[in-house]
């Protein structure tokens, strides 16, 4: 029995040892991958014991906070250009990829059954198309009973990765939008009738909240709070719907290994299947970290991610990074963040 006992403790000491030995990191940043970074993080806490505690508080800062070196890691889902990233002393690398998706709130409307275009999508979020009921809008959705109301703009508040990518997808299919507004984290929204939130979390509730809203999420989290999305029209000319394979068919094509920084939108890319808004959320950290330790410890938090990961990513409408392009990070990228 005292054998037992004496056991039981070593075993004890021993798990208290390695949950000590393993380092707690902290990251912030993008709205738009929290909820497969916080599934992760769930599932590594209980292999290794180590915390991943992640703020989200929007791309922009995210790379705030990593600039002011008051986190491990940053993320955004605006990449930041290679020349930045040279000059700053930092890596960066794709962790998830996944969808921006148009949303609303109109009685009797169901997920998928409005349909839009690029162009009319712009046009929607310009302000140039007011009501639901425009001709525009009822031409291409022959049948569907759109009402005569106004329509309000939810957008980001904050400087956002996800206003990024859809702003970028907006320029590459307006020239309107491209000359009078332009594409990036932050930008004048010219709706007459708009209304801001903070994080994809803040959009998702003022569009929920408002009758005849539209904004835009990450997918995540409008199957999370059962949003009704639109279909869009892609480059090819078919109307497609957001999911983990209209993500990665706009992925498909794209060659990670060759674009310096590893800085990519995937927004508008070709192919039959492809979701228009597709866009990775990226990782950023110094090539020097201020903590060595913590630094390696995010390196295994994400390397878990893309070997055990894969399933939590898909389960939640994400897609996991290719075993090529995981392969080509840690080859390429990682050894060139110094942890000795």
């Amino acid at each position: 029995m005292l054998k037992i006992k004496n056991w039981v403790a070593a075993l004890g000491l021993s798990a208290l040892a390695t949950a000590a030995m393993a380092a707690d990191i902290t990251g912030a940043g993008a709205t738009f991958p929290y909820p497969i970074y916080a599934k992760w993080a769930e599932a590594y806490k209980a292999k290794t014991g180590a915390s991943m505690n992640y703020q989200s508080i929007g791309s922009s800062g995210g790379i705030k906070q990593i600039k002011a070196k008051t986190v491990d890691f940053g993320a955004t889902d605006a990449p930041m250009s290679f020349e930045e990233l040279e000059k700053e002393g930092m890596v960066q690398f794709p962790a998830v990829i996944g969808g921006v998706v148009p949303v609303v709130n109109i009685e009797g409307i169901k997920p998928g059954q409005l349909k839009l275009s690029g162009d009319l999508l712009a046009d929607v979020f310009s302000g140039a198309i007011a009501k639901w009921n425009d001709k525009r809008i009822s031409d291409f959705n022959p049948g569907v009973a759109l009402p005569d109301a106004a329509i309000t703009v939810v957008h980001r508040a904050d400087g956002s990765g996800t206003t990024a990518v859809f702003t970028d997808y907006l320029a590459k299919v307006s020239p309107k939008w491209k000359e009078t507004v332009g594409a990036g984290a932050a930008v004048k929204w010219p709706a007459a009738s708009s209304v801001g939130g903070k994080g994809n979390e803040g959009v998702a509730a003022n569009v929920s909240r408002i009758k005849n809203a539209v904004g835009y999420v990450e997918y995540a989290y409008a199957k999370k709070n059962n949003m009704p999305h639109i279909n869009l029209r892609n480059q090819a000319g078919q109307v497609v719907a957001p999911d983990d394979e209209t993500f990665a068919a706009a992925s498909a094509s794209t060659d990670w290994s060759k674009v310096p920084g590893m800085a990519i939108y995937l927004t508008n890319a070709p192919g039959a299947k492809s979701w228009p808004i597709t866009g990775a959320s990226f990782i950023v950290m110094y090539k020097e970290p201020a903590n060595k330790a913590n630094a390696a410890e995010a390196m295994k938090f994400f390397d878990f991610a893309f070997k055990e990961g894969k399933k939590m990513a898909a389960d939640l409408e994400y897609v996991p990074m290719p075993d090529a392009t995981t392969e080509f990070i840690r080859k390429s990228v990682w050894n060139r963040v110094n942890v000795k």
